[in-house]
This record gives C-alpha cells, sequence and structure tokens, in this order.
C-alpha cells in the first residue's frame, strides 16, 4: 500500500521539524471518510463543544464574540458548504473510532521522525476545516505541532514567525495558557513580517507551535485535514507560560520562556505544583 507521506516528505520533514515553517507533500486525496457527506456526518455526530462553525465572510482580525453565526446547523453547513458562504471545525476528531484510525495512520508514519527530536508522540488529535469560496480564518495561534493537509480546494495561510512578541505579545501567550481565546489582535502593519503558503490538494504546510496565522480560501469549497500532536517541550512552554501569567499579576516582568530546544523546565515544574495544590 502505497504511503501517505513518501520518503522524500519524510526527511524534508525531519530536517525541519519543529520550528520550520515547509510544505510537505502527501498522497490523501480521496478517502471516504473525507467526502463533504461524510464529514457533515461526522459534524452532527461530535459532541457540541467539538464543532465550530460560522460566516466565512470575516475580517482577518476579529473579536470572538462578535463572529457572526450562518444561521444553519453544522449538516447544513457543511453540505452546503458551495453556497452557504461559512467556515466550520470539526474538533478531536479522534473521538469517532475511524478518525482515531485515519488520523494515527498518517501520523505513525511521520512517528520515527517526531520522537527523534522532541520526544514521545503525545495527545494526537485531528481537526477538520471545511470553507466555502473565499472564506477567512482570523488571525489567530494553536499550541499543537500541526501539519495541515489541503485535500480540496485551495487556500492560502499567511503565517507568521512563532515566538515572536511583535506578533503576540507575552501577555496574549499566558493569557491563553490560563483561559483566554486563540484569535490574536490584528494590526494592518503587521502584513509586512508574513510569509504566504498556497496550498494545492496533495500539499501540506507544518506550521510550528503557537505560530500566528491567518487563512484565506479559494474560490472552490475546500476541506483541510489538521493532524496535531504535543510534546514534552510543547507542554513546558504552555506551563512556563502560565506561570508567567501569575508573576506578571504580582508585579515582575517575567522573561519568556525559550523556544524548542530549550526545555522551560524550571517553570513548567512551578506551574505543575501551584496547580496541583489549588486542585
Amino acid at each position: 500500500m502505497k504511503p501517505i507521506f513518501e520518503n522524500e516528505a519524510r526527511q524534508k520533514f525531519a530536517e525541519a521539524y519543529p520550528e520550520i515553517p515547509h510544505i510537505i507533500a502527501h498522497n490523501l486525496r480521496a478517502h471516504p471518510l473525507l467526502s463533504l457527506d461524510a464529514l457533515a456526518v461526522l459534524g452532527e455526530a461530535l459532541p457540541a463543544p467539538s464543532v465550530e462553525y460560522n460566516k466565512g465572510d470575516l475580517p482577518v482580525g476579529i473579536d470572538p464574540q462578535h463572529v457572526p453565526a450562518n444561521g444553519m446547523n453544522i449538516g447544513d453547513t457543511i453540505r452546503n458548504a458551495n453556497t452557504s458562504g461559512s467556515w466550520a471545525v470539526l474538533k478531536n476528531i479522534e473521538q469517532i473510532p475511524d478518525y482515531a484510525a485515519l488520523l494515527l495512520e498518517l501520523l505513525n508514519e511521520l512517528k520515527p521522525q517526531i520522537e527523534a527530536k522532541t520526544g514521545n508522540m503525545l495527545k494526537p488529535q485531528g481537526f477538520i476545516f471545511v470553507s466555502s469560496p473565499n472564506a477567512v480564518t482570523p488571525y489567530h495561534f494553536d499550541p499543537e505541532h500541526n501539519i495541515l493537509l489541503q485535500l480540496s480546494g485551495t487556500k492560502v495561510m499567511t503565517q507568521f514567525p512563532a515566538g515572536d512578541p511583535l506578533y503576540a505579545p507575552d501577555e496574549t501567550h499566558e493569557g491563553y495558557h490560563t483561559g483566554g481565546h486563540r484569535n490574536l489582535v490584528w494590526h494592518d502593519d503587521l502584513s509586512v513580517g508574513g510569509t504566504e503558503w498556497p496550498l494545492h490538494p496533495g500539499q501540506g504546510l507544518f506550521v510550528p507551535v503557537m505560530a500566528p496565522h491567518h487563512v484565506k480560501n479559494g474560490t472552490a469549497v475546500s476541506i483541510s485535514l489538521s493532524i496535531t500532536w504535543r510534546s514534552d517541550w510543547s507542554f513546558a512552554e504552555a506551563d512556563a507560560r502560565a506561570f508567567n501569567h501569575m508573576l506578571r499579576k504580582w508585579g515582575a516582568s517575567p522573561r519568556a520562556p525559550g523556544r524548542f530546544p530549550a526545555q522551560n523546565r524550571g517553570k513548567a515544574i512551578a506551574w505543575r505544583i501551584l496547580r496541583k495544590l489549588r486542585g
């Protein structure tokens, strides 16, 4: 059976992981679990907190409280993606056994390259995005190591340097890791620092942990699958950020955690102890 990621793709990934964004070729095109009809059924089967959808005609920067609903249910949003003018994400698809098997099949092909750099591959999760023509995913960041696989349609992800406070201030990181939203504040002058990554079917894009980005869909319905995982490093970075949040509340000006391969163990352990004491 032909692998999803062939040798050349795996080698390229190994050289760039975990901090360098890059295009990775894949062979995941038509799949019975990833058709619009199958995804509509999946959306209807997932629990409500695992489904997010709204109008797709959005600005790059928007307060999440102001994102307008599309007036439809998730099944109709996906089945009518060509005309619904919407954006939808199905979260944690691994809750459904068939999708869990697909996710692990994909990640297992890259597991040796992942674990050689960042240790055990932790918390594998999958997210499927179904976007109407010209839909926008606003400016945000995510805590996982992530490969976004383009399955149908096209899109352009504009990605910004991970860990640079110009694009996501330290206070914003700290707020996110203590319960805040993933969306970031956008200013038009940030655009000069972005790199555009056009994506077509058969291409994926590796997105480093917490790399800010926004996405603009092409002129056809887009289906994309994010295969994600965590590492001890990514969890330590998150916990160090949370500890810094507490230090800042006490009036300190804490130093930001280091990017990989920095371990950030001291602050991470301190935060975990405090969290345990708080119950």
